[in-house]
């Protein structure tokens, strides 16, 4: 399953100011490497709780759990209890798709990149 817009980009109103702070918002919290980290983990296993999550990616449950608590509050990633555990998972599936297309673009500026040293173009 894959997030579909309602609209393509290109036929909609050109965004108002209060649309695009919100868009930055949004970009701001998921510009963040470990949050990152934290959502392409939960996405490889669909479903991990916050110690699982700070094995995964080295970092104090603690850490993990502050960052894992913005991606909660915009509601990309929810949780359920399991006796003690709190398990966490990715349910914005334009999250995944917006991943998925930011690692493909990674790769793709990447190589670009290493076409120019190829080349010897220095800009």
């Amino acid at each position: 399953m894959s997030c579909k817009p309602k609209r393509k980009v290109e036929d909609r109103k050109l965004l108002s100011p209060i649309q695009a702070g919100g868009l930055a918002a949004v970009f701001k919290v998921l510009a963040n490497d470990t949050r990152l980290r934290i959502l392409h983990a939960l996405i490889r296993s669909d479903e991990l709780c916050v110690s699982e999550l700070a094995t995964t990616i080295g970092m104090k449950p603690q850490a993990v759990s502050n960052q894992i608590q913005r991606l909660a509050d915009l509601g990309i990633v929810a949780s359920r209890r399991d006796g003690n555990s709190i398990h966490y998972r990715v349910v914005d599936l334009c999250v995944r798709s917006l991943l998925d297309q930011a690692l493909c673009l990674m790769e793709e500026v990447d190589g670009r990149d290493r076409n120019r040293a190829w080349r010897g173009c220095c800009s």
